[in-house]
């Protein structure tokens, strides 16, 4: 055999590597419980595979285990800190505190898409209704930063838990600005009942009742509805005032307050 390779110019290491058995049935089966079984460990792989017949050896099984990468670790579930229940107040003050939320619906074809929503507690004002295919958690702070250039800084914001609300990148832009997240419980929703009461009512008016073909359309019917809602649908909890029309009771009040100290 050596006097073969030599003949050929070729080592024989790679006569011998070449002509090893092939492993792809190891990586196919090692690669299938793997992803059937993604907690399991390659003591329990190993044992799966000889229930199965298979009669390849410890040492072979291993080796490939390793190639794939098996054995590294897997990250856990990310444990939620307890949340403490914040009951709903009467706002007295804009931007005392808002409400944020997401909703999820379906284009013509079942292309999906997301809605962002913010309201003013107080005022029931709808902030913003940010629309798109995906809405990360930047892509919210860029919305928020939007918002706060127009009206003013939240002193406090409350969500679910919802990865978007709980990344690094919220958390962190929530504490550069000293604005407090209240964070509901899990399983919790009315614990944020201002914004999804509004969902109902964005749901029945332009979710429920369209078909949308394209963002656009959807950008612009949730355009002229924000407008309506804002301007000139009377709520009963405002005592049948629109939110703009608050929004002028409020800014009065203060500013007689002011005018009083």
């Amino acid at each position: 055999m050596s006097r073969a390779c030599q003949l050929v110019s070729l080592p024989r290491s790679q006569f011998y590597y070449n002509t090893r058995k092939d492993d792809t049935a190891v990586i196919e089966v090692l690669q299938d419980l793997a992803f059937a079984h993604p907690s399991y460990g390659f003591r329990k792989l190993f044992a799966y595979i000889r229930r199965s017949g298979q009669t390849w050896n410890h040492k072979k099984v291993y080796r490939i285990y390793k190639l794939l990468k098996l054995n590294r670790k897997r990250k856990g579930k990310r444990r939620l800190p307890t949340r403490v229940k914040h009951p709903l107040q009467q706002q007295t003050a804009i931007n005392s505190s808002w409400s944020m939320d997401f909703m999820s619906d379906t284009m013509v074809g079942n292309r999906k898409f997301r809605t962002f929503n913010v309201i003013d507690d107080c005022t029931r004002e709808v902030l913003a209704i940010e629309i798109d295919t995906s809405l990360s958690s930047k892509r919210i702070i860029r919305t928020l930063e939007r918002v706060i250039k127009e009206r003013g800084k939240p002193k406090t914001i409350r969500t679910d838990n919802g990865p978007e609300f709980t990344s690094g990148d919220f958390e962190l832009w929530c504490r550069g600005e000293k604005i407090e997240i209240q964070y509901i419980q899990p399983g919790k929703p009315m614990q944020n009942g201002y914004v999804e009461r509004f969902n109902r009512l964005y749901r029945e008016a332009i979710l429920d009742a369209y078909l949308f073909f394209d963002l656009e359309q959807v950008r612009q019917l949730t355009s002229d509805w924000i407008e309506e809602y804002n301007l000139r649908r009377p709520h009963e909890s405002l005592g049948n005032l629109t939110p703009e029309e608050w929004k002028s009771r409020v800014i009065e009040n203060e500013e007689t307050l002011i005018g009083t100290v």
